[in-house]
This record gives structure tokens, C-alpha cells and sequence, in this order.
């Protein structure tokens, strides 16, 4: 399948490992990774945050095969998640620096394109987040609203 902006066919990315038994060198049992999450969360870290700082510190390469539960599970059940959704929001703090960089430089219509990309994959997730439940049906996007939510 195609890529959306770039015309390229593009490559699959990495794949989990075939092996879902428990490695020999893990010395965590699962209600203790629920509590290293649990943990690490609390400490201000992302949900991908958690994931590389598993696999780099403690030697956790997959939370899901181990407990059974994917990381965003754990979290909701401690009431954890945040609200918005992870790339979501990075996806609003790129627009939100296109637009400083936009004031700045006027003429920069490079930019200007990379903008109106943002704001498109920006407004297609709004749609698909409204549609499986993350966001609420009544939910509008505002540049102005969502720079005060997230900035």
C-alpha cells in the first residue's frame, strides 16, 4: 500500500518476535510489571516512554506476552490513561510549532504545505478516534482551544 503525502510504496516496519513464552533472562512475574507501569507512569512518562524504558532498563522486551494485558489496558485500569490520545497529541505540538515558525516566516511555503498536512492527519485521527470511542461525538477541533489543552 501506497504512503499518503509521499508517493512512495514504503517498507513494513519491525516485527514482534514468533516466540510468545517467557524468556529466561525476565525475573519480573506480571503483577510486577503491572507495577513497574503503574510506577513509571506516576513518574510522568508516556505510554511509549514506558515501553523503551521496559525493554532498556529491566529488560521487559513485551509487556502484553508476559501479562496478558496490552500497556494501555494497565493503564486505564489504574486510571492512568491520559485523555488524549499519545499521537494525537504529538500531532497538535508539530502544528503548534509550524505555526510559531509561521508568524515568524511569513513567506515560508514550504511550511505552509507541511501545516496543511498536519492539519489533515489531524482531522482524519479526530475522525477515527470519534469513531471507536477515544473522543468523544461532540468533540470539535479548535486551534485556539487546543493550544490552552495541550501547550
Amino acid at each position: 500500500m501506497a504512503r499518503k503525502y509521499s508517493r512512495k510504496k514504503g517498507k513494513s516496519g519491525s516485527i514482534k518476535p514468533v516466540i510468545k513464552t517467557k524468556r529466561v533472562w525476565i525475573k519480573y512475574d506480571p503483577k510486577e510489571i503491572e507495577q513497574l507501569v503503574v510506577k513509571l507512569s506516576k513518574e510522568g512518562n508516556s505510554s511509549s516512554k514506558i515501553g523503551l524504558l521496559l525493554r532498556d532498563r529491566y529488560g521487559i522486551p513485551d509487556v502484553k506476552a508476559l501479562t496478558g494485558k496490552k500497556l494501555q489496558k494497565i493503564l486505564k485500569e489504574n486510571s492512568l490513561s491520559p485523555e488524549l490520545p499519545e499521537d494525537f497529541k504529538y500531532l497538535v505540538k508539530k502544528q503548534i510549532k509550524i505555526i510559531k515558525h509561521l508568524e515568524a516566516n511569513k513567506h515560508d511555503m514550504p511550511s505552509k504545505r507541511g501545516l496543511q498536512l498536519t492539519e489533515s492527519k489531524i482531522k482524519h485521527l479526530t475522525k477515527y478516534y470519534k469513531s471507536i470511542g477515544k473522543l468523544p461525538q461532540d468533540w470539535k477541533y479548535d486551534r485556539e482551544q487546543i493550544k490552552l489543552l495541550i501547550g
